[in-house]
């Protein structure tokens, strides 16, 4: 790489919000480069569950016709347990397995270097195993490039694009990023276990390249948090996500969770016989709306996990779908600041203003107050137990007793769990209003 290089736009990151924003302006006519730490796009990249797609139909038409897609997802479950319980609503949709989908299992490595093609083919750049280790900045302090660890040598631009991931380095310097809370944070841990395609399908009830996803509360020992597990084609993915701080302080390794979650009598026979391919582990945003930074400063725009864009809200935990519409937001913002010759805090203005007419603002704005009640005491120590304890005492049959009604059982399954029926009534109410 030479000593110094002019574009109109550095991106720093090759993961779905760098790709995206890369493909935007190189779609737009602008000369642009990807900077990747990996070797090559999603070589350092984990995720734990399912990229959903509906963002890329604008963007790559029929996209599905080609992605590197292990399988469609058809069967999605959400699951509470105890250690020896578990209740579970299962939904399947035949629409699901037909174009155009709803959600797909894949690889990262995969996706991201596919992704990643289509901004190249467009003609963005990409210059791999290269660490952006600062910004470069003018005489007034705005953003003009970054620096690398190519022997300090430097990209230029009047616009830089943050992709770099949670916990941005590049946002923190330039002071959008506040000190992290970890309260804001959780740790995502996952294992990725070999078993034969038509063992898959036996145990999962699925064929050909049909998926399942099946997300469950209950399983972390009473940190806040909650497992998966999908599948993929020749593997399961199955792992937790637990608060950080929670976990810091219960002295619990996130392994044993999931060695909990892979012995449980609901779980166990799924995996039987699956062998360990991987172990990863992955720190996710999920503070939501409120704890996201500026998103733009004079010559700088930051994307993705970098804006703390990761959709944690219980009945979802995306990412993936919202780095794609944030940072192809962020390149097509950066590509009217570069025309309109205004690169500061005020020319990329648009962008936000973007995203909070899109899905990526709008849903985690509709959802802000989400985190906190999913993540509450009563959703995560009581609830599973006093739900599963409810259908248990429904699904019991009593003979020669007489059958106890409804209200009996659920009275003695919330005194059981330490829930007053107005907590739940309230917890009710609470949830309707969040997600209604």
């Amino acid at each position: 790489m030479a000593e110094s290089a002019d574009f109109d736009a550095v991106v720093v990151g090759a993961g779905p919000a760098g790709s995206s924003a890369a493909l935007a302006l190189a779609r737009a006519g602008r000369s642009v480069v990807m900077v990747e730490r990996g070797p090559f796009p999603g070589s350092k990249n984990v995720y734990g569950g399912v990229v959903y797609g509906r963002v890329l139909d604008d963007i790559i038409p029929a996209w599905w016709s080609e992605v590197p897609v292990e399988r469609w997802v058809v069967r999605r479950s959400t699951m509470m347990m105890t250690e020896d319980q578990s209740l579970a609503i299962d939904y399947r949709s035949h629409a699901w397995g037909v174009a155009p989908y709803n959600g797909m299992t894949t690889v990262r490595s995969h996706f991201d270097s596919w992704l990643a093609g289509k901004a190249t083919e467009a003609g963005a750049r990409l210059v791999t195993s290269t660490v952006a280790t600062g910004l470069v900045r003018d005489g007034t302090g705005r953003v003009i490039g970054v620096r690398t660890d190519r022997d300090g040598a430097e990209l230029h631009a009047p616009v830089v694009i943050a992709c770099d991931g949670v916990n941005s380095l590049l946002a923190k310097e330039a002071g959008l990023l506040p000190h992290a809370e970890a309260s804001h944070y959780t740790l995502g841990v996952k294992e990725v276990l070999d078993l034969p395609a038509e063992v898959i399908n036996d145990r999962f009830g699925v064929r050909g390249h049909e998926g399942v996803d099946i997300e469950i509360l209950g399983c972390t020992r009473g940190i806040p948090g909650g497992g998966f597990l999908y599948t993929n084609a020749e593997t399961v993915s199955i792992g937790v996500v637990a608060s950080l701080p929670h976990l810091s302080d219960s002295k619990v390794r996130p392994e044993e969770l999931i060695a909990d979650l892979k012995a449980h009598p609901s779980i166990a026979p799924l995996l039987r016989g699956a062998t360990l391919r991987e172990y990863a582990a992955h720190l996710i945003p999920e503070g939501g709306y409120d704890t996201m930074p500026p998103l733009a400063t004079d010559g700088m725009l930051v994307a993705g996990d970098s804006a703390a864009m990761t959709l944690a809200a219980g009945l979802w935990l995306e990412g993936v779908n919202f780095a794609i519409g944030s940072g192809y937001a962020a390149g097509r913002a950066a590509d009217r600041a570069v025309t309109a010759g205004d690169c500061s805090a005020r020319g990329l203005a648009s962008y936000r203003a973007d995203l909070e007419h899109q899905f990526v603002l709008a849903d985690h704005k509709r959802l802000r107050k989400a985190p906190a009640l999913v993540l509450s005491e009563r959703i995560q120590q009581r609830y599973p137990g006093l739900l599963c304890d409810l259908a248990e005492g429904m699904f019991t049959v009593t003979n020669p007793s007489p059958k106890a009604g409804g209200l009996r059982i659920t009275r003695a399954a919330a005194a059981k769990h330490g829930v007053k029926l107005r907590e739940l009534a309230a917890d009710t109410l609470r949830g309707l209003r969040i997600f209604g």
